[in-house]
């Protein structure tokens, strides 16, 4: 999952960025609210972590301006402003979740992955298609109940299909989600990645549509 992070302090910032990735998690940092709404109007990604404090404009007008323009993407508000009121008018302005500093870091992926599954409308903690079964929070993934072993692109491209399950994702979609700020992405580095993923879970799973992209089966195709 590629993952916004806006935060003005350099040192929680880093962190933050380096342990997320650690977790799995594809991360671009901004440090100031207009860059964070910039990225926002212009990029794909799965979630935002918004700090409220930031310079040259605040979070909260950050959230406001995304919303006002329709942008759905889930954000998660972390902020050193704890009192009830604070939270209470972040939500109305469209948050999704509210986190208060200090956060611990597994909580915090926690959060993210739930919100992305509420997004996506899944309930569940496990993501399904057909006979696969991937955990996002152990990096797992089980075909008719046998464990499968994935690469790191190959899981986080899988995560993406099954997330936008039925939905028609272009090569372009797929990179923005599996790629964040500085990464080489060769010319054919999504093609090869299916071809992984099909070699390795099967053909069923995973239908071209030509000249548009590729989607996910979410039920297996008569034979």
């Amino acid at each position: 999952m590629r993952i916004l992070l806006a935060e003005d302090d350099s040192l929680l910032g880093d962190g933050l960025r380096a342990g997320l990735r650690q977790l799995g998690f594809q991360v671009d940092w901004v440090r100031d609210g207009e860059a964070a709404e910039r990225e926002l109007r212009t990029q794909s990604y799965t979630a935002a972590v918004l700090d409220l404090g930031l310079p040259c404009k605040d979070g909260l007008d950050v959230l406001t301006a995304i919303r006002a323009s329709h942008i759905a993407t889930p954000v998660l508000v972390l902020t050193a402003r704890d009192t009830v009121p604070e939270r209470i008018r972040g939500l109305d302005l469209g948050a999704d979740d509210y986190v208060v500093k200090p956060v611990d870091l597994h909580e915090l992926a926690a959060r993210l992955r739930a919100l992305v599954r509420r997004a996506h409308g899944q309930p569940q903690e496990c993501l399904t298609a057909q006979d696969v079964v991937l955990d996002p929070a152990s990096r797992t993934v089980r075909q008719a109940g046998v464990s499968v072993t994935l690469s790191n692109r190959e899981f986080d491209l899988l995560q993406a299909f099954m997330l936008g399950a039925g939905r028609v994702l272009s090569r372009e979609q797929l990179e923005q989600q599996l790629y964040s700020w500085g990464q080489e992405v060769d010319s054919n580095a999504i093609e090869v990645h299916i071809h992984n993923l099909r070699r390795k879970l099967g053909n069923t799973l995973i239908h071209t549509v030509r000249g548009v992209g590729y989607t996910l089966l979410r039920e297996a195709p008569p034979s």
